[in-house]
């Protein structure tokens, strides 16, 4: 078998698993579809799916790339049996986290634009207009760019004097800033209102639509689907 990196730390596998499910899609994403879908009926939907979807498949993607050692194009050829097709999923899992890549760099582009901005002083609301700023290329290009220097930069230092190092202090410095977040909101105007609707389940806001939008956020939150738990 191929001498492959590990990772130094069962911490250092916990927080780059959850540096992989927490993202833009539960940081910004999740508000907006609890709000949409209702607030308590869409988190108790979720988090159900989550429980009786999302931890089985999330399980069973550590299994396979426990057993294999290998990415999700050649996992599947090393354990399927002959015959069978299961190698065709690793070229979709592929083909899906370059879609996500290319999607990812823009967005964290935009971020540190607008982290560029604050630190500049340049964060006056007619300054930060977002319709201005995703239509020019230059700024958009600029970032993207940026972003895909700096992810190269931290992947030349490998897995674990790279990735790994990056991720602890990274992960450490979200749940910080998740705790400030969250302290401050609960002692804005109109937090136990807030509260209320995000945790107090209205049944009768609860469609089929809600189902299926939770459903998906709950496989989007554990990043499931394109091997990432896997690798």
């Amino acid at each position: 078998m191929e001498n492959r990196e590990r990772l130094s730390s069962r911490l250092g596998f916990i927080l780059l698993s959850a540096g992989c499910a927490i993202g833009c899609g539960n940081v910004w994403k999740f508000p907006w579809m609890a709000g949409q879908g209702g607030g308590g009926g869409f988190v108790l939907i979720y988090a159900l799916c989550l429980l009786l979807l999302g931890l089985p498949v999330m399980i069973m993607e550590f299994s396979l790339g426990r057993a294999s050692q290998a990415s999700p194009v050649k996992m599947y050829q090393k354990l399927e049996k002959p015959g069978q097709k299961w190698h065709i999923h690793g070229y979709f899992a592929l083909f899906g986290n370059v879609c996500l890549m290319s999607f990812y760099t823009v967005v964290s582009g935009w971020m540190i634009y607008y982290f560029y901005r604050f630190l500049t002083g340049r964060i006056a609301e007619t300054e930060l207009n977002f319709g201005a700023m995703i239509s020019n290329p230059g700024v958009n290009m600029l970032f993207m760019g940026i972003v895909i220097v700096l992810g190269f930069l931290v992947l030349s230092f490998k897995l674990q004097g790279g990735l790994e190092r990056v991720t602890k202090y990274m992960m450490v410095a979200l749940l910080f800033l998740m705790i400030v977040l969250a302290v401050n909101s609960i002692t804005m105007d109109g937090a136990k209102e807030g509260l209320a609707f995000y945790l107090v389940p209205d049944f009768a806001k609860i469609t089929p639509n809600v189902v299926v939008n939770a459903m998906n956020q709950a496989f989007f939150t554990l990043s499931l689907g394109i091997g990432s738990m896997a690798i």
